[in-house]
């Protein structure tokens, strides 16, 4: 179980073959009622989008709150600060609507029986994120967009606004104990 941690990947490979002039220009154009433009910005933070959502309210209403995300995004756009970056912007939407979506939480169905019932995953992928998703809210984030979204940590830092520095932080000691309760479930199964 240990080892699927270095290596989990649930949604494959992220993009990161995007200039940050081309965001800013796709943004502009989006403002301006650019839908291409701003199916662009969906395509490069969606995966931020989904770890952020995903990382608070492990369900099956996820899906629905990413798509939320970004209609509030598009509905809000003419409020974005030219220049100004937009992967924190719409990181801040996420974690909002994350967090009004679970105060009004409409599934009792457990998020580990939503993704088995897809089929995508297997055990080992649901159980490693089953611990992610236990781990202290500081870390949890980080984690989901590193190991199920497959983002890097500069990746992770520019999208979010964090600092590299905090992520690298993030990323290890949330990897540190991720792999220690790896290591104690597989001690007590044992």
């Amino acid at each position: 179980m240990v080892a699927i941690v270095d290596n989990l990947r649930l949604l494959g490979p992220a993009r990161s073959d995007l200039a940050p002039e081309h965001e800013r220009r796709w943004v502009e154009a989006a403002r301006l009622g650019d839908r291409r433009a701003y199916g662009r910005l969906y395509e490069r933070y969606v995966r931020l989008v989904h770890g952020i959502v995903l990382s608070r309210i492990p369900g099956p209403e996820v899906p629905d709150v990413v798509q939320d995300v970004f209609t509030v995004a598009l509905d809000r756009l003419e409020t974005f600060v030219p220049g100004a970056a937009f992967g924190p912007w719409v990181a801040a939407i996420a974690r909002n609507r994350a967090t009004d979506a679970l105060r009004t939480r409409r599934s009792n169905v457990p998020w580990d029986e939503a993704l088995r019932a897809t089929r995508q995953h297997s055990e080992e992928a649901i159980e490693a994120l089953r611990h992610i998703l236990e781990l202290p809210e500081a870390y949890r984030e980080t984690m989901v967009l590193r190991l199920v979204e497959g983002l890097r940590g500069p990746e992770i830092a520019e999208r979010t606004g964090l600092t590299a520095g905090s992520v690298r932080v993030n990323l290890h000691r949330g990897m540190k104990l991720l792999r220690a309760r790896l290591r104690e479930e597989g001690s007590r199964d044992a």
